[in-house]
């Protein structure tokens, strides 16, 4: 797989399949729009990866669907990786490839953003990789269970837990009626004892006689736990119900898999992603500021530890002598006569003095913030410099 470059392609790129391996990254125009227009807000935008991660999780939360697409570019190596590793260590048996397994993970995206805390010190990429192999692996177990099982083998190992997800996920949210749902299926776990061991996963629809036990059993359950009003059903409407709850539970353990190309709709031209949000430009210059102002505390502390280093390379007496000058503000006439020694050779000292410190910190300037020594840049930092003296605790 060959590595992204750069921040655009990273955050707004796909994997392109060819006979189930990686064939090339293919971009995403409304996505690489959006970042490159959040690249161009800030004359110096910031370059690092993780800030880009940390600003696309915090758009997310807002919701943005611009920030899932990126979030989803940005998985894409990862995702396909542990797929990789998992077909290759067997796991996916002989029907599921790379592609296959690649994009079920995708569809549990959410999940792993849910979960992820920039806070606790883990990147993105580490915490989805450990996340997608475990979501890969509960998948194919499920899987496992869910192609094996008959519909009614399939309820009767669902939990309650599984089986209110798997209603709520085909958009039952009236509570009403997800009750009537679950009281219906548990009638039905409740009647339909199989006479065959209880491990079977074949097992058989029930006949009419045993729909109609359900059934009394529901219509009295229902009056009591529900409403004494609701309306009895027959034993054709239960099975109608709980075969409906097989196929949402199947639907639920092991989903299609979408995509941000798709059409919206039928003779729809336009494409999900092209309906993606423009990103919060305020919420970019606060993480902006906010990272400027941590990378100038780092630069001060290291500005702090490259000028000490360097005083105290100097020699004792030259050391006195700035001592004298910036803490104690003494003239250079001053010092001459304290020190016994000629105005000429305090003056000397002092600028000698100086210019190993500012050679020192134009050094680091260079190598750790790339900045060229330009007269301006060099005349900032001997204004620095002297400000950082006067102020420097001298023991």
């Amino acid at each position: 797989m060959r590595p992204r470059q750069g921040l655009i392609e990273t955050f707004s790129s796909f994997v392109k399949f060819t006979e189930d391996y990686f064939d090339s990254w293919v971009i995403d125009p409304q996505l690489r729009r959006s970042m490159d227009r959040c690249l161009k807000t800030q004359p110096k935008p910031p370059a690092s990866e993780k800030f880009w991660v940390h600003f696309w999780h915090k758009q997310w939360q807002t919701p943005s669907k611009a920030a899932t697409g990126h979030l989803l570019a940005y998985l894409q190596e990862t995702c396909y990786w542990s797929a990789y590793k998992t077909v290759n260590a067997g796991f996916a048996g002989m029907h599921l490839s790379i592609a296959d397994l690649f994009q079920i993970a995708l569809t549990h995206v959410e999940r792993i953003l849910n979960g992820f805390d920039p806070d606790r010190g883990s990147t993105l990429k580490d915490y989805a990789s450990v996340a997608f192999k475990s979501i890969i692996r509960d998948i194919l177990r499920q899987r496992r269970e869910t192609d094996i099982c008959s519909d009614w083998a399939l309820l009767r190992k669902l939990s309650q837990k599984r089986l209110r997800e798997s209603l709520q996920n085909a958009g039952i949210n009236s509570e009403d009626q997800l009750e009537q749902y679950i009281l219906a299926w548990n009638c039905f776990k409740t009647i339909y004892v199989p006479t065959q061991a209880t491990g079977t996963r074949q097992l058989t629809k029930p006949d009419t006689a045993t729909w109609e036990a359900i059934a009394k059993f529901y219509n009295s359950e229902c009056k009591t736990i529900l409403s004494p009003q609701a309306t009895s059903v027959s034993g054709a409407i239960i099975e109608r119900w709980l075969s409906q709850c097989a196929q949402w539970a199947r639907l639920y353990l092991y989903p299609t898999v979408g995509s941000l190309n798709t059409s919206k709709s039928q003779g729809e031209t336009r494409e999900i992603v092209e309906d993606l949000a423009d990103p919060n430009e305020s919420m970019l210059a606060e993480l902006i500021a906010e990272e400027e102002a941590q990378d100038r505390q780092t630069q001060q502390i290291q500005l702090k530890h490259i000028l000490t280093d360097a005083l105290g390379r100097l020699k004792p007496d030259v050391l006195n002598i700035l001592r004298l000058y910036y803490e104690q503000g003494l003239t250079q006439q001053d010092i001459a006569e304290q020190l016994d020694m000629k105005q000429y050779t305090v003056s000397r000292r002092l600028t000698k003095a100086r210019e190993t410190l500012l050679k020192a910190l134009a050094q680091w300037t260079q190598n750790s913030l790339g900045q060229q020594l330009t007269t301006d840049a060099l005349a900032q930092m001997s204004s620095l410099l002297e400000e950082w003296l006067h102020s420097y605790s001298w023991k």
